[in-house]
């Protein structure tokens, strides 16, 4: 049985507003066409641990974690007071800076196998970005190789409006898994290639998250060293995610860079780019990185509380565990429901598609399973994969499984599917 649509009028309301003041109403990728539009909330009021409420008063077991920087939970109340502590009794924005950078600088040498020197910016573009300067500057060489988001700035953006083609001509795309699609760029501009970033764990919009298969890292590596190119790791996502050293800790492979971001910090805004100090001391002279908000110590406090946590209390440990459990029992329902979804990821990181057919039926289907979903108070996205956080419970996960499994149901009855028994 179809559930009933949630109030959202209050939401809908705002939006009308907020498209007379903000371009779109709101900006990328939380507009209302990325999730489905007259289903989901606009603006959310608040949370608290795994769970946030919207402005129309309903609460929802929140598994976007804004887009993945909530490891902890929202609300996090010893990071919060940490922060708190720093406005209150020490300041935060000063023409010098404060030490808290040293220490979060020495944290990521203990914890990052690549880190040896490291900087911090506010975002996760704004990292990627000063990498990409850096390898260049490091190299003498122009061209770029790329695998993965990267971010919004000119050199990497896929949407190009407003940007001249020169600003991004020397940047290639090649494939995930595809050692033989890198190669062949490189082959092809064999003395002019500056880095290759790639996000360790392939995660494209709207499709299967992708674990590297057996070597493809390894011989990433192999081919940047033969080519004499820096090799940097997208870490934004992965990192303090996947395990405190990284996907690189994880999977065994030491870039030469790595970015940073999100779940560092639990949700204050911060980006770093940590590696080998002969690169990173492009930064001294030879690059010029800069920003009135860039030593801002709130973001500093916030992450050293949030590794101190991440440490303490084995969180990512704990993530693994829960959604090991999250992964297992969604992938059970999906074969006994087979509706023509699927579940991909690791455990802290999980996307539900729906495989493309043909007449384009998959859309249809996963519309109507994430409509079921947020109908249910679960709030995954149809385009974007999904994170534990260490306090959503196993209460919310039982609850989350219970709310799938209902979902597929109403997709099997909707398009005549029939359950394996």
């Amino acid at each position: 049985m179809e559930t009933k649509k949630l109030n959202l009028k209050k939401s809908f309301a705002e939006f009308e507003k907020g498209k007379a003041l903000i371009p779109g109403g709101v900006l990328g990728i939380r507009r209302p066409y990325n999730f489905v539009p007259g289903e989901f909330p606009i603006y959310f009021d608040e949370g608290k641990g795994g769970r946030v409420k919207d402005i129309d008063g309903n609460e929802y077991i929140d598994y976007l974690c804004a887009y993945g920087p909530t490891i902890l939970g929202n609300r996090e109340e010893e990071v919060d007071l940490a922060v708190i502590n720093q406005i209150q009794n020490k300041g935060f924005c000063f023409s010098l800076t404060q030490r808290y950078q040293n220490q979060l600088a020495e944290k990521l040498n203990e914890l990052i196998p690549c880190a040896e020197m490291s900087l911090f910016v506010c975002t996760g573009s704004d990292a990627t970005t000063t990498a990409i300067r850096l390898a260049r500057s490091y190299t003498g060489k122009n061209k770029v190789m790329r695998c993965g988001y990267h971010g919004w700035h000119d050199w990497c953006v896929e949407v190009k409006g407003g940007i001249p083609k020169k600003l991004y001509e020397d940047v290639y795309e090649f494939k995930y898994n595809s050692l033989e699609s890198l190669e062949l760029l490189l082959q092809e501009h064999i003395n002019d290639t500056a880095a290759v970033i790639i996000t360790p764990l392939g995660h494209p919009l709207a499709a299967p998250i992708e674990e590297p298969e057996k070597g493809f890292l390894e011989g990433v590596k192999k081919l940047c060293e033969h080519y004499h190119t820096v090799l940097i790791f997208d870490e934004i996502r992965t990192g303090f995610r996947v395990s405190l050293g990284g996907a690189q800790e994880y999977y065994g492979v030491t870039p030469d860079l790595a970015v940073f971001g999100k779940a560092m910090a639990n949700g204050y805004p911060i980006g770093a780019v940590t590696g080998k100090a002969d690169i990173m001391k492009e930064g001294e002279s030879n690059v010029f990185i800069s920003s009135t908000f860039f030593p801002n110590s709130l973001s500093y406090v916030a992450a050293l509380k949030t590794i101190e946590i991440l440490e303490r209390e084995k969180v990512i440990e704990a993530i693994w565990k829960k959604g090991a459990h999250f992964n297992e029992q969604v992938g059970n329902l999906l074969r006994k429901y087979p509706v023509g979804a699927r579940i991909s990821g690791i455990p802290p990181m999980m996307f539900i598609t729906f495989d493309k057919d043909n007449d384009g039926i998959y859309k249809a289907k996963r519309n109507d399973f994430y409509t079921e979903l947020i109908r249910r108070k679960v709030f995954l996205q149809p385009y974007h994969h999904g994170y534990i956080c260490y306090r959503h419970t196993q209460q919310d996960l039982d609850y989350t499984i219970s709310a799938i499994e209902e979902s597929l149901i109403y997709l099997t009855k909707k398009y005549e599917y029939k359950a394996v028994l």
